[in-house]
């Protein structure tokens, strides 16, 4: 049962994420076979590939791990994955695959596409490869997906083909040399004014998923002097990114007179590429269509000096606060290799402190926004106060610092280091406010009712 904001018994000091990011660090250890039949899983002599794991693959897996996807192997044959079942095995229970990086069991759960695998989809991973990785008959297998061999759109699946395509100027990309930044103004190319109902930004393919670092398309609207002026972000693509989805009583607005400026970060990666552009997928309301509130997304940073030095961590905090109603519907952490994890807190006006999400595993090659589900979404009265934090690794227990033994500074270039989380903020009125609180806890008393009469009750899915 979900609670109209998910607040503690127990007010929270402001070192809470910090306690919480080592309790994770400290409990994400593999599960062994003896834990996966402890925990109800299947016995490892009953687990096979084709009939167990291969739907597990399917379902999960292949969308990135196939020919032509991201993925850096294929997971479409008992072939293919039995080579890499070891690795993915460790990945798969320290839950680091499919790199979904929120916290379980701390803050909001609820998220919509949440590509976490369930208890029981691990457990019998895990059971089939300590049980030697076995076949089993083929003729359990389930019938091959026919993955398209080509670019989508990854919200393609849930809203068809873009309404709307805006593309960044061209540009050349060296084979050789350090970060470059490419930020032409492009028109939107609308006859009309329309509301935007979901963006995705994305790079080129195949050549710009390696060389594009991140790609920002920014909206700028004319003010009274005639000069444009930055609105908001459509949207945000890092590695792994999903585009935005915004809910049904929002919406952005996207004016014909508006303009677009990309803000796009490149990085040579040994090969020569020419005209390459990145791409802003839009999907409209139907017209005619006036959302009750306004949306926007924006990047919130993290102030405080990031200075890692060789072998050492670093801490840094944002504070945020609107003069009016807000509900929170997304949050992303941003950072490059030495972010380590991320928490975003909120204060009540009333003192009381809730931790809204917390990654502790944060990966820069795997970018989420993670997207509450509608019930879930974090409703905050005017005078609260968000509460970012995020905590930096340079010693050599992280793999992905370049060299431990050197410094390392706030900056954009891809070897330092960055602090801001993007967040999806609805702006509400008083009036709209009190009105999304007591349809959410109709909604949840109407839940309750079903639950305790033997009835299922929705989850908001």
């Amino acid at each position: 049962m979900r609670t109209l904001r998910v607040r503690s018994d127990r007010r929270l000091n402001p070192l809470a994420p910090l306690a919480l990011a080592i309790l994770v660090a400290v409990t994400a250890t593999p599960l062994t076979a003896q834990q996966s039949m402890a925990n109800g899983g299947a016995h490892p002599d009953e687990v096979t590939f084709s009939k167990d794991v291969a739907p597990i693959l399917q379902a999960n897996c292949q969308i990135c791990h196939r020919p032509a996807s991201v993925g850096p192997m294929s997971l479409l044959t008992y072939q293919e994955t039995r080579r890499y079942a070891s690795r993915a095995r460790d990945l798969v229970s320290k839950r680091l695959m499919p790199p979904f990086h929120l916290d379980t069991g701390f803050g909001i759960q609820d998220i919509k596409d949440d590509w976490r695998l369930s208890e029981e989809e691990i457990e019998t991973f895990v059971a089939w490869v300590d049980a030697g990785a076995p076949e089993g008959d083929p003729a359990d297998l389930p019938p091959p997906i026919e993955w398209p061999n080509k670019q989508m759109w990854q919200l393609e699946d849930i809203l068809g083909p873009p309404d709307h395509v805006i593309r960044s100027k061209p540009f050349d990309v060296p084979a050789e040399g350090g970060d470059t930044w490419w930020r032409p103004r492009v028109p939107t190319g609308l006859a009309e004014d329309r509301w935007v109902m979901a963006a995705e930004t994305r790079p080129s393919f195949p050549a710009g998923r390696q060389i594009v670092h991140h790609a920002i398309p920014r909206l700028l609207r004319l003010n009274d002097e005639g000069e444009y002026r930055r609105i908001q972000s459509l949207s945000e693509y890092a590695m792994g990114k999903v585009g935005e989805i915004v809910p049904r009583d929002a919406g952005r607005l996207l004016k014909a007179t508006d303009m677009i400026e990309w803000d796009a970060h490149y990085y040579p990666m040994g090969y020569d590429v020419t005209g390459d552009q990145v791409e802003l997928g839009i999907w409209f309301h139907e017209e005619g269509y006036e959302p009750e509130f306004n949306q926007d997304l924006r990047l919130y940073p993290l102030r405080g000096d990031i200075a890692l030095r060789p072998g050492g961590t670093a801490m840094t905090q944002g504070f945020h606060r609107w003069d009016h109603p807000v509900r929170l519907d997304s949050f992303q952490p941003h950072g490059h290799v030495h972010l380590h994890a991320m928490s975003v807190q909120v204060v009540y006006p009333d003192g009381d402190v809730e931790l809204i999400s917390m990654v502790t595993d944060f990966d820069a090659r795997w970018h989420h926004s993670y997207i509450y589900e509608d019930d879930a979404a974090p409703l905050l009265p005017t005078g609260t106060v968000v509460v970012l934090t995020g905590w930096y690794d340079n010693t050599a227990e992280n793999e992905l610092t370049p060299d431990p033994e050197i410094w390392y500074a706030r900056g954009s270039r891809t070897m330092d280091e960055m602090s801001h989380a993007w967040i999806a903020v609805t702006h509400l009125t008083e009036d709209g406010y009190r009105k999304l609180v007591e349809e959410r806890e109709a909604r949840l008393a109407t839940d309750g009712e079903d639950d305790s009469s033997g009835n299922n009750g929705t989850d908001g899915r």
